[in-house]
């Protein structure tokens, strides 16, 4: 078979074929709600104060620079980045509704390896990233707690590795104070385990009945929103907004790889395409409506938040409850971490939705275990792949910093952001008579600044970040060499057809 095997393309109707294990219940609305639920969450009610702060060590050391007020260009600046990739999902989820996503689409156009490659990348996407979400719900939910008069042990609440990296010494503080066992002590976000078990049981009752929930959690998030912009835009300082971009084009573009997480999930909802209801209608309408719609949202929030107090003010683990506490309005900050409860619960319910799907479009191909592409017979979700998903996610939030996890995440969605621009284009080569309900405009431009910019968005985030995007490819390739190549079921069909009879 040789190296050109490893290039081998899955053929379209292939996909066609075998999307027929999962039943279509989603409209455009469901679809838009199910973008706005994924993309609306942890950056918005967290990263935005980074980005717009910077990032400074306990030593005084930057980190990254903020973009302050400028923060507004850093939404647009990943509007515009998201936008291009976005017209290309939108025409490869019209051609090829299945429930891979990316990886789907990598295969239809760039072959079997650059498809498992996304595949592995789009883990941190969902599953690693919703680690983060978990572990930032923990956080807004003991701060939401408190204002009840309910507190909790601090090592019940804090994660292992947190605490390990923690410049905060009330925080770092607990590895001696905590319990320990044979010297270990005992450190355990206990709210993040526990979230994610009730998101995975929900998700395990079937997708109907996940889409009403985040339908209800996503217009508590909106409301919540639309308070803070009332609200923060009658307390405007006009001064807060001088100078505007206090790290000039640097700390626009650094703002931006940072808040890169407030954008990660509008792809989300192209792995409900064999749930969707007419997907070459329905599949573009909701990923480039509910990006414009979460774009706007992102652009006016950020200009309130940036006036409401000076920007350094921002750099705290709920910047949007803490704007408007320093401005004196603290029950809309009290309801505005309830929002943020709600918001985080949304993202983490549809990244649980998005992850298993993935999984069992790769086992459906044989590049993993045939046990991850069985559906339940009752309620018609990969069942496995979802509780296994759950399962390891709940454990990763036990532990983990969220921070650390944020880089990771953006660089392996950007990277499979790039690889679709680029299939489209092949695609229009390699099959250009192929049916297209949705059409990128200008394809060679968009399809190449699309891939371009994804790659300079990229450049933003920090050295250990490509350091761990390089290990984790790593792995993912001796884990195709070690099964995937082996198990391929296109591999296998066509060694059969070669093959003497």
């Amino acid at each position: 078979m040789g190296m050109n095997s490893l290039f081998a393309r899955k053929p379209i109707a292939a996909h066609e074929e075998s999307a027929n294990g999962l039943k279509r219940v989603l409209g455009a609305g469901d679809l838009i709600m199910l973008a706005i639920g994924a993309v609306i969450g942890a950056g918005i009610f967290s990263s935005i104060g980074t980005a717009a702060a910077g990032e400074v060590r306990a030593t005084g050391e930057v980190i990254r620079y903020g973009a302050g007020p400028a923060l507004v260009w850093s939404f647009i600046l990943l509007g515009f980045v998201c936008g291009l990739a976005a017209l290309c999902y939108a025409e490869l989820a019209s051609m090829i509704p299945q429930a891979g996503s990316a990886y789907a689409y990598s295969y239809a156009t760039l072959g079997e390896f650059v498809a498992w490659i996304i595949g592995w990348d789009l883990i941190l996407e969902y599953a690693v990233g919703n680690v983060a979400v978990a572990v930032a719900w923990g956080g807004y939910f003991v701060s939401l707690m408190s204002g009840f008069g309910v507190t909790f042990p601090p090592w019940l609440t804090h994660g292992y590795r947190a605490v390990q990296l923690s410049a905060d010494p009330a925080v770092s503080g607990l590895m001696q104070s905590a319990p320990h066992i044979g010297g270990m002590p005992i450190l355990l976000n206990v709210p993040a385990f526990a979230i994610v078990a009730l998101i995975t049981w929900l998700l395990m009752l079937g997708v109907k009945e996940s889409a009403r929930a985040n339908n209800i959690m996503v217009v508590i998030k909106l409301l919540v929103l639309g308070l803070f912009v009332v609200v923060g835009s009658m307390h405007i300082n006009t001064a807060n907004y001088h100078p505007f971009a206090p790290n000039g084009w640097r700390g626009i573009h650094q703002g931006a790889a940072i808040v890169f997480f407030a954008y990660i999930g509008f792809d989300a909802i192209s792995t409900a395409a064999e749930e969707t209801k007419n997907p070459q209608r329905n599949l573009p309408i909701g990923i480039l409506g509910g990006l414009a719609i979460c774009t706007f949202i992102y652009v006016i929030v950020g200009f309130v938040a940036t006036g409401l107090v000076p920007y350094e003010q921002l750099r705290a683990s709920d910047p949007l409850a803490k704007a408007l506490d320093v401005a004196g309005l603290q029950t809309a900050s009290w309801i505005v971490s309830f929002g943020a409860v709600v918001s985080l619960s949304a993202v983490l319910l549809v990244f649980q939705y998005g992850q298993p799907r993935i999984f069992y479009a790769m086992a459906r191909d044989g590049l993993l275990p045939q046990w991850a592409a069985k559906i339940h017979p009752k309620t018609h979700i990969p069942h496995i792949t979802t509780l296994l998903t759950g399962l390891v996610v709940a454990v990763g939030a036990l532990v983990a910093d969220e921070n650390e996890i944020y880089d990771l995440t953006n660089i392996g969605t950007l990277s499979a952001f790039a690889i679709v621009c680029i299939g489209v284009l092949v695609l229009r080569y390699k099959d250009p008579d192929r049916p297209r309900p949705f059409r990128v405009p200008f394809v060679w431009p968009v399809t190449l600044v699309g891939a371009g910019a994804c790659l300079y968005t990229m450049k933003g985030l920090p050295v250990t970040a490509w350091e761990r995007f390089g290990w984790w490819l790593l792995i993912g390739l001796v884990l195709y060499f070690a099964y995937g190549y082996r198990n391929s079921l296109l591999r296998r069909a066509s060694t059969d057809a070669s093959s003497p009879h």
